[in-house]
């Protein structure tokens, strides 16, 4: 039976690393032996992180970037190449949601999720198989959808996700005969800041069933420690971006010849989000 590879010696991005899905990714595809670059807008947030993966003996570098501005993406990945000569994987993880419905939804919040959710994310993947290709890698890009793309009433939010897994099955189709994989992980309900923009009472109902007593107020950040108590009060109903990070490192970490398609995460009990 063939072990699954090392990642010693490997480069990987991952967007949107600063906190969730996308910390929990970086800490384990930098314990795995990835020199990971950690991308996202919250610069004290990254470096801490940076800080911890240094700690802990991994390899790390900070890129502060904001994504809705494409020629910043080429740049990251032009940097990284030249920093350490290849790109391993590609893990297009950041996104955002406004939920809201179509009536009364606010045309500059749809901007940003057209933006943030669909085409960073189809730069990142154009770009990040340029450099696969010049440097001949066995390359992975992980898309990170939603669970959302399974329903075809999920509003915008869902909209931008549906487009996510068409980006991606049609992507892998095309990669057919390189050696690059692309594969599709669609998450459940997680404990993470994704919910900040989420009304207040939703929100205020998940922490009330968790048995916390915490107050929220629309677009905060709730801290690490909070976020990981939710996830283990409510294991029924909230996967832990650790449970995410796994599914993502057991995709890179398998040969090249086996091709990942989609990958659902999510809770045991469903839980349906306004959109």
């Amino acid at each position: 039976m063939q072990d699954s590879k090392s990642l010693q010696g490997h480069t990987a991005i991952v967007t949107g690393a600063s906190s969730g899905i996308g910390r929990a990714t970086a800490e384990l595809l930098a314990q795995a032996g990835a020199h990971v670059y950690l991308a996202g807008r919250t610069t004290a947030a990254l470096e801490e992180l940076n800080s911890y993966i240094v700690k802990e003996g991994g390899q790390s570098s900070v890129v502060t970037i904001d994504l809705r501005d494409t020629n910043q993406i080429g740049e990251l990945i032009a940097k990284v190449v030249s920093e350490t000569g290849r790109l391993d994987i590609m893990v297009n993880n950041a996104g955002l949601e406004f939920p809201a419905s179509i009536i009364d939804g606010d045309v500059e919040e749809w901007r940003s999720m057209l933006e943030t959710n669909i085409l960073a994310l189809l730069v990142g993947c154009q770009a990040a198989v340029k450099a696969m290709r010049a440097c001949a890698a066995d390359g992975h890009v992980i898309n990170v959808s939603s669970v959302s793309a399974q329903r075809s009433n999920s509003g915008v939010y869902g909209a931008t996700k549906h487009a996510v897994n068409t980006i991606s099955a049609s992507l892998r189709d095309e990669l057919e005969g390189d050696t690059i994989r692309v594969t599709n992980i669609m998450p459940g309900a997680t404990s993470t800041n994704f919910a900040r923009n989420f009304p207040e009472a939703f929100v205020d109902r998940i922490i009330e069933m968790s048995g916390m007593d915490v107050t929220f107020e629309r677009g905060q950040h709730l801290p690490p420690e909070t976020l990981e108590a939710l996830s283990d009060n409510l294991k029924q109903m909230l996967c832990s971006p650790a449970d995410i990070a796994r599914a993502i490192l057991f995709v890179v970490t398998q040969p090249i010849n086996v091709n990942i398609a989609d990958i659902v995460v999510r809770p045991p009990r469903a839980m349906t989000l306004p959109h």
